[in-house]
């Protein structure tokens, strides 16, 4: 049986100099993470984790080491204040190796309280760090520190081989809290107009009993709205990310997961991130199977559902189709994430679509600037490859890459440019021709 301590009893079971994994962004415990922010005797405390979801003063503390695979707006707000902060270049799948390699003395994540068998839902996130948290468990020389809380979840995984449950036998350190996890505006935002007419373009790639992977976002949540509403349904769902327009597919009856041919029956995540009636609906909700992220993002096994549609977003492509998602002028702004597994696992299969969808422009200092660029300059960090890019969406239409040549990637992507840059994109697609560069 775990020891139960407060969030400052537990905080204190830290060395000065230690090492601590956490899970990504909801999986994080909120009164443990404040507490060993009010600690300030760190020497060298090393935190693993991605997109942070509590606010502590721990990343602030002098001694206080943070590596982060995944930018969020708290992770990018520690970096410009000066903190000690860096990035690993990683995608989703690999956040598991990399923590086993790493093998922090400390774990922690955030669960419900233990059901009548003792065991604790992971809630919220899957993610990969199930397999860290269970060796940390198992290892006397190792901590699990779990807090509990009521104001989560209770969520599933599919099985006795994927429970989405720690035991209470394994925990170290109980904390329990009152803390709810931190809730995202729901579709209070209104969609703007490019918004909605990307959301027109990409849904009519999709059909009646096609398998659904969306990310986070506007545009995502708009062509949510619009399938929801529309004629088609009998849709799967097999996504990274669960969200609120995950959610409202299902109400809307439009999800019945009868035709993915792989986990059919229930609605495939490794994390959820939404707002507070997300979350409620979740509770024990076994419609939705919370799976490690090994398993959801594997190409291979999202190759497998049937007529698969991934929609992702971008920041920026050129037209060889090369994608910038994750950096502004080189700027870590995000991260890889599972973008690039579901455009690669929906390549592989020629009735699966992935759609890369962003507006065609943006302002800077008052000056109309365009996301399609004939090649992008120095300092650019590509996030995902011109061979794995299927189809590019704004809200001038759809360019269908795959299988064209640079030429015609480039007149494709000048199509649905904003008239203002269409010339100079058509001259760099003209220099393309026949496999040479665009670069003047």
């Amino acid at each position: 049986m775990p020891s139960e301590l407060s969030a400052e009893q537990a905080a204190a079971r830290l060395q000065t100099a230690d090492t601590l994994g956490m899970a990504l962004g909801p999986g994080q415990p909120p009164a443990f993470m404040r507490a060993l922010g009010e600690r300030d005797d760190w020497t060298d405390l090393r935190v693993y984790g991605a997109l942070i979801a509590v606010l502590t003063e721990l990343f602030t503390r002098k001694g206080v080491y943070y590596l982060s695979g995944f930018f969020g707006p708290l992770d990018r707000a520690l970096r410009d204040g000066g903190a000690d902060i860096g990035f690993t270049p990683a995608d989703f799948r690999r956040f598991g190796p990399l923590l086993e390699r790493q093998r922090p003395r400390v774990m922690t994540t955030v669960a419900t309280p233990p059901d009548g068998d003792g065991w604790c839902s992971l809630s919220l996130h899957a993610g990969g760090t199930i397999g860290e948290l269970h060796r940390a468990g198992a290892d006397p020389d190792r901590l699990l520190i779990v807090e509990v809380s009521d104001a989560y979840p209770r969520t599933y995984g599919l099985g006795d081989e994927h429970r989405h449950a720690l035991h209470i036998d394994e925990i170290d350190i109980m904390v329990r809290s009152d803390d709810a996890p931190l809730a995202l505006p729901g579709g209070d935002v209104p969609p703007t107009e490019a918004d909605k007419a990307i959301a027109r373009h990409a849904v009519e790639f999709v059909s009646s009993g096609a398998t659904l992977q969306t990310g986070i976002g506007s545009i995502p949540n708009q062509i949510a709205t619009l399938l929801a509403e529309g004629d088609g349904g009998d849709y799967g769902l097999h996504s990274e990310m669960f969200t609120d327009g995950c959610m409202r597919l299902h109400q809307a009856g439009k999800i019945s997961n009868a035709r993915k041919g792989l986990y059919d029956g229930v609605s495939v995540t490794t994390f959820a991130f939404g707002s507070a009636e997300l979350y409620k609906w979740l509770d024990g909700n076994s419609d939705v199977a919370f799976l490690p992220v090994e398993i959801v993002n594997s190409p291979e096994v999202i190759s497998a559902n049937n007529n698969m549609i991934s929609v992702n977003g971008a920041l920026a492509v050129d037209i060889q189709g090369q994608v910038v998602a994750d950096t502004i002028n080189g700027d870590q702004f995000s991260g890889i994430g599972g973008a690039e597994d579901f455009v690669a696992g929906a390549g592989l299969e020629l009735s699966d679509r992935s759609l890369i969808c962003l507006p065609s422009t943006y302002e800077k200092d008052g000056k109309l600037q365009s996301r399609i660029v004939p090649w992008f300059g120095p300092g650019a960090v590509i996030t995902t490859p011109r061979h794995q890019v299927d189809v590019i969406v704004t809200e001038h239409g759809a360019a269908e890459l795959e299988g064209r040549t640079v030429a015609e990637r480039g007149e494709a992507l000048a199509a649905i440019a904003h008239p203002q840059f269409r010339d100079e994109l058509l001259a760099a697609a003209k220099r393309a021709s026949n496999g040479r560069s665009p670069v003047t």
